[in-house]
């Protein structure tokens, strides 16, 4: 016994070639911009942050991470600036949120990460922390 195709018991049919366009591949491709990496980056840094290196909550003056982004054939290039709490373990600290950085980046977007620069604005202390000097 012969059963059509899309009759029960059959998986679905194939899709039907789409007439008169070119094959995929030569159709063209997703860009995305810059500012749009940027925005992106910008989220993944400040979760990698509150994940990697919490700055005190108490400390209102801490800004959100700041991210600049240039994509070039399939790659990007990642620049961060954001605040850490002091005291801590700098350079593990930033190479674990370049890590996360790189990696959320390349997973939304599809795109290699090819450079994550980080710059460190300033280090935050908490706020009931004693100024002056130790006698």
């Amino acid at each position: 016994m012969k059963t059509r195709p899309g009759s029960p018991g059959e998986g679905p049919a194939p899709p039907a070639p789409a007439a008169g366009l070119p094959p995929p591949a030569e159709r063209g491709a997703t860009v995305i911009p810059d500012r749009v990496v940027a925005r992106i980056a910008r989220q993944a840094a400040r979760t990698a942050q509150s994940r990697r290196a919490a700055v005190p909550p108490d400390r209102s003056a801490a800004e959100a991470p700041s991210a600049s982004a240039a994509v070039r054939t399939g790659s990007v290039r990642l620049h961060l600036a954001l605040d850490l709490p002091y005291p801590t373990d700098i350079p593990h600290v930033c190479e674990r949120i370049r890590h996360d950085v790189a990696e959320r980046v390349a997973q939304l977007t599809g795109l290699r990460v090819g450079e994550v620069t980080l710059t460190v604005r300033r280090l935050v202390t908490a706020a009931g922390a004693k100024r002056g000097r130790v006698q």
